[in-house]
């Protein structure tokens, strides 16, 4: 995760850092802010108010890190929150790091899970406030999140969990294989509202059905400098329908590290609302598989097959459709080989 910290005394700071070594060590990227006159070596000043400053974390960060009162964190946040689906994870704990409350994005945003990994950093207790939690309750948006799953329908989501809260069984189908057992107040018996992992939106095998999307595919795309957005996104969307593959099924558009900066191409991951994934033209031609090569593109860019390549590799599965090119755009699609996972 990228992970912004901020602090506004010394102890807070020095918590701050704390934190932050602690999840680099874990493997998250962070960036620490502090008041001028608390500032030391791996911090970096704040400049700006700390609604400003929340403000560019939602736009840039998986979740923000606040080491003060509460009710600052509140109102840092305040103008920015939208959705719980897109909102990044937000964290307050006192600047002693003895209560690590997550306030925002619990359960999709992973809040409630970071907030339990710096409560071991510092020693403190994690503060969780969400139902399911409190009750040791079957989390949906979790198990969506974990397992690459589009909730098909956020109201639904909350009927679901609502209904586990008040003891009612809650029905689980899926149309792809599960590993693990199905966890308390789930069952594979028809009940009265339930979950049904597919593809088929328009299926509802219950009387109210809330339906989880599998995430399967990696889309490995290549285009010419400068393409613009519409025409990426048209040639993408013509693509996926030749395939029968909604948007809802991509888990990331992959490419060549020389595609970081293609502004159309992280234009298009971000409408899709998924991860834009490059490689070096080495480990994409590592990658395994029969490819349609090119000697030309390999002269240029090091890689013979850049958007099957990168399907691949991001899939870590099989190419499902070969590539196809127009105007200057390439396309190509790996499946994921993976069941689901209850913990």
């Amino acid at each position: 995760m990228k992970i912004r910290l901020v602090s506004y005394t010394k102890k807070g700071r020095d918590t701050a850092q704390k934190i932050a070594e602690g999840l680099a060590a874990d493997g998250h990227s962070c960036r620490r802010f502090a008041m001028q006159k608390y500032c030391s070596l791996g911090d970096e000043a704040l400049t700006q108010s700390s609604q400003e400053w929340a403000r560019v974390g939602f736009s840039e960060d998986d979740a923000l890190v606040f080491c003060c009162a509460a009710g600052i964190a509140v109102r840092a946040i305040a103008p920015w929150v939208k959705d719980k689906t897109t909102d990044p994870a937000v964290i307050v704990l006192d600047e002693k790091g003895s209560f690590v409350v997550p306030i925002l994005s619990g359960h999709i945003g992973g809040a409630n899970e970071l907030a339990s990994e710096i409560a071991r950093i510092t020693g403190g207790t994690p503060v969780v406030t969400t139902a399911t939690d409190v009750n040791g309750l079957f989390a949906v948006d979790v198990f969506a999140e974990k397992n690459h799953l589009f909730i098909s329908d956020m109201e639904l989501a909350k009927e679901v969990s609502a209904a586990l809260v008040a003891g009612e069984k809650v029905s689980f189908r899926s149309v792809i294989p599960y590993e693990g057992a199905l966890p308390e107040g789930l069952t594979e018996e028809p009940e009265r509202i339930g979950v049904f992992v597919s593809s088929e939106t328009g299926c509802a095998p219950f009387e109210k059905t809330l339906c989880l999307v599998p995430r399967r595919y990696a889309a490995g795309v290549g285009c010419r400098r400068g393409k613009q957005e519409e025409d990426l996104e048209r040639f993408f969307l013509e693509n996926l329908k030749t395939n029968g593959v909604s948007p809802r099924e991509i888990r990331c558009i992959a490419s060549i590290d020389i595609k970081k900066d293609e502004e159309g191409l992280i234009a298009l991951a971000a409408k899709l609302g998924v991860p834009f994934i490059t490689y070096p033209a080495e480990t994409l031609m590592n990658a395994e598989g029969d490819f349609t090569a090119s000697e030309f593109v390999r002269s240029q860019t090091g890689d013979d097959s850049v958007c099957e390549r990168a399907a691949v590799t991001a899939a870590g599965g099989k190419l499902i459709k070969k590539k196809t090119a127009a105007d200057g755009m390439t396309f190509a699609l790996a499946e994921y080989e993976e069941a689901l996972h209850f913990e």
